[in-house]
C-alpha cells in the first residue's frame, strides 16, 4: 500500500479532539503561570539575580525589571484566550512569544518541558484550533467547521511522539541501563515517602526504574496510536507519570503529559467531554455540530503552511542529532545536550574557583561566587561551559570597570559525573577571556576520564 501525500492532506475528521487539546492545554499553562507567580519565583529567579546567563545568540534577552510582571500577566492571559478560543490567533502568539521570551531570559532555568511548551506553541500557530467549540466559532460562522484536516491534529501526536521516543533513544546508554545511574542517586533519599519509601532504597526497584523507563518512552507513542492497546498505553501514562510525580518534583509537566495523550483517542471520547464542559459552562455545543468540513487545498497561503510545519518537524527530528557534532562524551561536555529531549539521565556537580590575575604584574586574587550568583546559578555554573565562559567574561567585564586592567581569568573546576569521584573539568592554564562563545567545540573542555558506551 501506498502513501498518498495529497490524499493525506485533504483527510478530514472531526475537530473536537483539537478542541479539546486547546482547552486543556490554556487551562494547564494559566496553572503554571499562576504557580509560579504564587511561589515568588518571578522575583527569586529574574529580579534578585544580578547577572542572568543567556543563550547564544540570544544575549539580547534579558528580564525587564518590575515590567518582567506585566510579561507574565500577559503570557496569563493569552492561555485564558487559548483555552476559550477567543482571538485564538492573538492569543497563541502572544503566549508562544512571551512564553519563549520568559523561558529565555535565563538559562539557568532551562527544563526540557518548557522547550516542550515552547515547541508546541509555535506548532499550534499553524493549526485551526478555534474551529470549534470556542468563542471565536461561536461568533464568527466564517470560522466554525466540524471537521478539520487530519494532519492538524496528528502533528500533535507526531510532536509528542518525537519528545517520548528521543527521551527514550537517550536512555540507550551503560550509565542508565547497566549501573542504572543516576536513579540509584536519587531513588535512596525518597525513602520517607509513604507505603513505597522502603523500596526507593533496593537495587532491583532502581533497575526496573531505569528498563522500564526506556521501554516506556520508546513504546508508549506506538500503545497510544493503536486503538487495541490505546487504554493501556494511557494507564501507562497515568501510571508513569502520578509516579513521576510523587518521586520528583517537576511542576505541572507530568499533569501537561497526561492530558496531551487524550489527543490520541476517537473523537467519540472528546465530544463526551465538551458535552461534560457545555453542562457546566450553559453554553449550546449543537451550534458547533454544522456538518462543516475545512479545507487547505488550493491556498496559497495554506501551502506556506505546509512548508513551515514540514521544516519544523524536520528541525525537530534533526536537531537533537546535533552532538555527533562534536568529539568527546555527550554527557561530560554537554555540546548538544540542551533542546534534545534528554530528560533527566545524568546527577552532575562540580566546584568552581575563579582567580583573576594581572598578567603583567602576576598578582592575583580569588573570586567569592556568592558576591555574584545565586546558590542557584552557582550550582548550574559549575559544571556547565559555557555557563564557565559567560561568567569569566562577565567578571573581566565588573572588574575592568573597578578599574583592573590586564585582566586574566582561569579556573580550577572539579566535576562529578553520575555517582564517580570529581575530575577536573577545565583546563587550569587557559585563560577564558581569551575564548569566546560559538558552535565550535570547546577545546578547553578536559577529556573525560571514563566510557558511558550508547546513544
Amino acid at each position: 500500500m501506498t502513501f498518498n501525500l495529497k490524499k493525506y492532506l485533504n483527510t478530514s475528521m472531526e475537530a473536537a479532539p483539537l478542541a479539546v487539546f486547546r482547552i486543556f492545554f490554556g487551562l494547564m499553562m494559566l496553572g503554571s503561570i499562576v504557580r509560579f507567580w504564587a511561589y515568588g519565583w518571578i522575583e527569586k529567579l529574574y529580579l534578585e539575580p544580578e547577572f542572568h546567563f543567556s543563550y547564544y545568540g540570544f544575549e539580547w534577552v534579558r528580564p525587564l525589571g518590575n515590567i518582567t510582571y506585566l510579561l507574565f500577566l500577559v503570557c496569563a492571559l493569552s492561555s485564558i484566550g487559548i483555552a476559550l478560543g477567543y482571538k485564538y490567533r492573538s492569543s497563541i502568539l502572544l503566549f508562544f512569544l512571551s512564553f519563549t521570551y520568559i523561558e529565555l531570559m535565563d538559562k539557568t532555568t532551562y527544563l526540557n518541558h518548557y522547550y516542550f511548551i515552547s515547541a508546541l506553541s509555535f506548532l499550534m500557530l499553524f493549526l485551526p484550533a478555534n474551529s470549534y467549540f470556542s468563542m471565536d466559532a461561536k461568533s464568527n460562522k466564517a470560522l466554525r467547521f466540524q471537521r478539520i484536516p487530519k494532519w492538524t491534529i496528528d502533528s500533535i501526536k507526531l510532536m509528542l511522539a518525537v519528545v517520548y521516543i528521543y527521551a527514550g533513544i537517550a536512555k540507550l546508554n551503560s550509565d542508565w541501563l547497566v549501573d542504572a545511574m543516576p536513579l540509584k542517586i536519587w531513588l535512596p533519599s525518597k525513602f520517607d515517602i509513604p507505603i513505597i519509601g522502603e523500596l526507593m532504597t533496593k537495587e532491583w526497584v532502581h533497575f526496573g526504574f531505569s528498563w522500564g523507563g526506556a521501554l516506556y518512552d520508546l513504546s508508549i507513542p506506538f500503545l497510544l496510536l493503536w486503538s487495541r492497546t490505546r487504554f493501556l498505553g494511557f494507564f501507562l501514562v497515568l501510571f508513569f507519570h502520578i509516579i513521576t510525580r510523587i518521586l520528583f518534583p517537576i511542576g505541572m509537566f507530568p499533569y501537561i503529559m497526561i492530558v496531551s495523550a487524550l489527543i490520541f483517542f476517537d473523537p467519540a471520547l472528546h465530544q463526551r467531554i465538551l458535552a461534560i464542559m457545555s453542562k457546566w459552562l450553559r453554553a449550546d455545543k449543537s451550534v458547533f455540530d454544522n456538518g462543516k468540513a475545512l479545507s487547505f487545498a488550493h491556498q496559497p497561503l495554506h501551502k506556506l503552511k505546509y512548508v513551515l510545519v514540514s521544516v519544523f518537524f524536520a528541525f525537530q527530528v534533526l536537531f537533537p542529532w546535533r552532538y555527533l557534532l562534536y568529539p568527546g562524551e555527550l554527557f561530560w561536555t554537554e555540546e548538544g545536550y540542551r533542546f534534545s529531549w534528554r530528560v533527566m539521565l545524568m546527577e552532575k556537580s562540580g566546584y568552581a574557583q575563579f582567580k583573576i590575575v594581572d598578567s603583567v604584574s602576576g598578582k592575583w586574587f580569588y573570586v567569592d561566587n556568592s558576591d555574584f550568583l545565586t546558590p542557584f546559578q552557582e550550582k548550574q555554573m559549575s559544571f556547565q561551559p559555557d555557563f564557565i565562559l559567560e561568567y569569566a567574561h562577565y567578571l573581566k567585564s565588573h572588574f575592568e570597570n573597578d578599574g583592573h586592567k590586564n585582566i586574566a581569568i582561569y579556573v580550577d573546576c572539579q566535576v562529578a559525573l553520575n555517582g564517580r569521584l570529581s575530575q577536573p573539568y577545565i583546563d587550569p592554564t587557559v585563560d577564558l577571556t581569551k575564548e569566546k562563545e560559538s558552535f565550535k567545540h570547546k577545546t578547553w573542555i578536559l577529556p573525560f576520564k571514563d566510557e558511558i558506551k550508547g546513544i
